[in-house]
């Protein structure tokens, strides 16, 4: 018999997927050009040149033993010694090559990095609005995700309600910034703060509590800012990484996980994630990707791009009297809906072939998401068709 639990699943199919299906079907109808998909967090500007020389190189120069056949389970190690090299440089963190596990991505470096620090019954803390699929990741380790309600005016963390959820069950914080709904990045106070409360609760409980931080957007930041690296304000913080959006890369599936030095048992946590890769089958990622990783150096996409768009829908937000949120970096942003259901919200744009995420599945039913990583100028065209949408259907 097939796993029940898995057919289950086919009842609850990712509304993101199924609304970029949508799309793909309506612009087969009238041309994709006039449909504004603001689905899919699918990154629109290309990859850094060098790195398209670097893979060209790879395939002309080296021996095809060594780019097609498996690589190390731990990883590539010119990769992690790169990456080590390139973590200390940019955060003055002592990284070694032994704290780098490389990984098929940031869901990858997740499901490892969940599974290292919990065992069924343990309990994770994750902070509202979140990416959905956090909640399948947590759920098949058999650990159970435990949800803060979200602070909206800013959406850092409410911290009141944190401090309730804490019990000695919780072995993991699970933190993504800047965020995937809202675009939000946590503030220096607000992992000050964090970090505080969990360095109190470990000598409490007795027990280690990690941070684990999905980091896939940490360079798409805006106004001039960095992001706030979380290991800085936290010892015992598991940085999981993806090269998917800095970089434009969501195919190649090529990521790490970077175990800041100073984590309990930093020094084997990456031999031990090569054991979890058994059990699970995210092993040996593509040589390739991670040889073209370290010949090409760190190098961004244009992602300026993202900064443009977030200006441009935010002001015309703000301009309609939407409750929003300014984005601090990623390319998404994430308004209060005009009605009480942002699902009926975002069915009634569908009218206006104008494709809204309602934030039922972040945790935020009276929010919605869009994801702006399009070309400008459809932005600017979009504009007009919101500001109809609104002002037939709620003025």
């Amino acid at each position: 018999m097939i796993n029940q639990e898995y057919k289950k699943m086919l009842q609850g199919k990712s509304v993101i997927r199924e609304l970029s299906e949508y799309a793909t079907a309506r612009g087969k109808e009238i041309g994709y050009d006039n449909v504004f998909d603001y689905t899919l967090g699918n990154p629109s500007v290309p990859c850094p040149d060098e790195y398209t020389k670097a893979v060209i190189d790879i395939y002309k120069e080296m021996n095809p033993m060594e780019i097609h056949g498996y690589s190390p389970s731990l990883g590539n190690t010119e990769a992690r010694k790169y990456l080590a090299g390139e973590l200390r440089d940019r955060f003055d963190i002592p990284y070694e090559d032994k704290h780098i596990f490389m990984t098929n991505g940031a869901a990858s470096a997740l499901a490892h990095a969940l599974r290292l620090v919990t065992k069924p019954g343990d309990e994770v803390i994750g902070f509202a609005p979140f990416f959905p699929e956090y909640v399948e990741y947590i759920k098949w380790t058999g650990a159970k995700f435990k949800v803060v309600p979200p602070r909206c005016e800013d959406f850092q963390i409410q911290f009141d309600e944190f401090l309730k959820m804490l019990n000695p069950n919780v072995m993991a914080i699970l933190i993504n910034s800047p965020n995937n709904p809202t675009g939000v990045m946590y503030s220096d106070e607000t992992l000050k703060r964090l970090a505080e409360i969990l360095e109190e609760k470990q000598k409490e409980y007795g027990h280690d509590i990690f941070l684990i931080s999905d980091e896939p957007y940490r360079e798409i930041a805006f106004d001039g800012k960095t992001t706030p690296y979380p290991s800085h304000f936290y010892d015992n913080t598991i940085s999981c990484y993806s090269y998917s959006k800095g970089m434009s890369l969501p195919g190649e599936r090529i990521g790490y996980i970077a175990f800041n030095p100073k984590c309990t048992d930093a020094d084997i946590a990456s031999v031990i994630c090569g054991q979890i890769s058994r059990g699970i089958g995210h092993n040996c990622p593509s040589a390739t990707q991670q040889i073209a990783i370290y010949k090409t150096g760190f190098k961004l996409s244009d992602v300026s791009v993202y900064e443009t768009n977030a200006n441009l829908i935010y002001n015309e937000l703000v301009d309609l009297g939407f409750e929003v949120v300014k984005p601090q970096g990623t390319f998404y942003i994430f308004p209060k809906a005009l009605e009480e259901s942002a699902e009926a919200f975002c069915k009634k744009a569908m009218k206006y072939d104008l494709l809204l995420v309602p934030g039922g599945t972040f945790g935020c039913p009276d929010y919605f998401r869009m994801a702006y990583c399009i070309d400008t100028d459809k932005v600017k065209r979009s504009l007009p068709v919101l500001r109809k949408f609104v002002e037939e259907c709620y003025k």
